[in-house]
């Protein structure tokens, strides 16, 4: 039996360090009606045998997305992964795929990480490209902050950025997490009824540091007046453009159209959806924006003998260089699923990447042509521009209809009441390259029924 005193004795040492007299005084800062009283409700040991039956009881209870017929997207994207993708990426060498601080013995790791920055470089139509970040929403934060580095001194609107109103909450909520320690206000961006960017209030942006919009927007519409904003927020105000990119297979890079900085969530490129995680985000910006970027970059170089090298270079990450004069506390990367993006745009090159952003806009097409066959059903931006997204609006409330849907095997969308409060009939229907026609039938079948219901109900 293990003595137990000598361990009180060096719990009290510790707090008498600390000047506290009893542990509980580590945790003054949390209210005493939300503590959690009494013991832990765990159960008792367990043989190895019976805790992985529980586990395979557990893992039994989840429906994987592949066994269902599925129409839920809203930022992560179920697309075809090729399989040469999981062999390449469970090969040795990248599965430790952390920073290679030591560059005589990575090269290769190197020379896969600088490829993908190129691949992104050329994808989104901007000079450099970072080594990835943790997501979509923690890229598009670390824009807005990046912006203020660069602009304010010059800005008219000190600390001020602007992001369009249609930015979910999600990711609006760490925008602010990033920003307000920054003492950065953020202000809302307007549009208008038909989801498109109110070119005209994007006046109030110029002279901000920042602007950021999506495309396609979260509403998955294409805004053609995004192409016009560079020139009316004026130079000392950078461009923030949101992609899905995928979606650049068909539609034009950010960059060519004056985009500062680019932003988004990678998972569409290389990464299953799996539970939400792990994903990477893209980073990609203007070379006026390199130094103070966050992240890190892979250069090439020349070595002593004149050979190809790689090595991390213009680190900005508190890892590397003083804290405080670090662009950001990003520790660390998502490299190794970066590196299936990487693998995944390789393998498609620019023709399959333009097929596969074909299949998704097809289809796109064919379900919203079908559903707006439903008389009962109405298409809110029908006559918009979409890449894999649009909004149906329902007679009754989209919660109850995705219960109905869920019944019958299928995930029918998002509710995006869960965005907008003053949308509970409002429902996004995803469809990608893994959507069926028939499985658009099915859907259509199904939402008729319902919505015929809800009508005479």
């Amino acid at each position: 039996m293990v003595d137990q005193l000598p361990n009180l004795g060096r719990e009290q040492e510790m707090l008498e360090e600390m000047g506290l007299s009893h542990i509980d005084e580590l945790f003054n800062d949390i209210p005493l009606e939300v503590r959690m009283q009494g013991e832990l409700p765990l159960r008792g040991p367990q043989s190895e045998e019976e805790i992985i039956a529980d586990a395979n009881r557990l893992l039994g209870s989840n429906v994987a997305l592949g066994e269902r017929v599925s129409f839920l997207g809203a930022g992560l994207y179920r697309n075809y992964i090729p399989a040469a993708v999981f062999a390449i990426i469970t090969r040795g060498e990248f599965l430790t795929a952390y920073t290679p601080y030591q560059p005589e013995v990575s090269q290769g790791m190197l020379q896969a990480m600088w490829e993908f920055q190129t691949l992104l470089s050329e994808l989104l139509g901007l000079p450099i490209a970072n080594l990835s970040l943790y997501d979509g929403s923690s890229a598009s934060a670390e824009a807005l902050t990046c912006s203020v580095r660069v602009h304010n001194r010059k800005a008219t609107q000190k600390n001020v950025v602007y992001v369009s109103q249609l930015t979910p909450p999600d990711k609006i909520s760490v925008m602010q997490n990033y920003c307000q320690g920054a003492g950065i206000v953020i202000m809302p961006l307007k549009h208008n009824s038909d989801g498109t960017i109110d070119l005209e209030s994007a006046k109030e942006a110029a002279g901000s540091c920042g602007v950021y919009v999506e495309q396609p927007n979260p509403l998955g519409l294409l805004d053609g007046g995004i192409t016009k904003l560079k020139e009316i927020i004026g130079e000392n105000t950078a461009l923030i453009v949101g992609v899905q990119p995928v979606s650049l297979g068909i539609v034009e890079a950010p960059g060519m159209y004056g985009a500062d900085i680019v932003v988004g969530e990678g998972q569409p490129l290389g990464s299953p959806i799996t539970g939400g995680g792990p994903i990477y985000g893209i980073f990609a910006c203007a070379k006026p924006y390199l130094r103070l970027m966050p992240g890190r970059i892979v250069g090439r170089s020349i070595d002593v003998d004149g050979e190809v090298a790689y090595c991390l270079t213009l680190s900005t990450r508190e890892q590397h260089i003083r804290r405080h004069r670090a662009t950001s506390n990003i520790c660390t990367n998502e490299t190794l699923i970066a590196l299936m993006g990487a693998m995944h745009m390789a393998l498609l090159g620019p023709e399959g990447l333009n097929q596969l952003a074909v299949r998704n806009m097809t289809a796109c097409l064919l379900a919203k042509q079908k559903l707006s066959e439903i008389q009962t059903i109405a298409i809110p931006h029908q006559f918009g521009h979409h890449f894999n997204e649009f909004v149906i609006e329902l007679p009754g409330k989209a919660r109850d209809c995705l219960n109905y849907l869920d019944s019958n095997g299928i995930i029918g969308g998002f509710d995006l009441n869960a965005w907008y409060p003053n949308r509970m009939n409002w429902l996004l229907i995803t469809v990608t390259d893994q959507t069926k026609a028939e499985e658009i039938e099915l859907l259509a079948a199904h939402l008729a029924l319902w919505t015929s219901k809800a009508v005479m109900s």
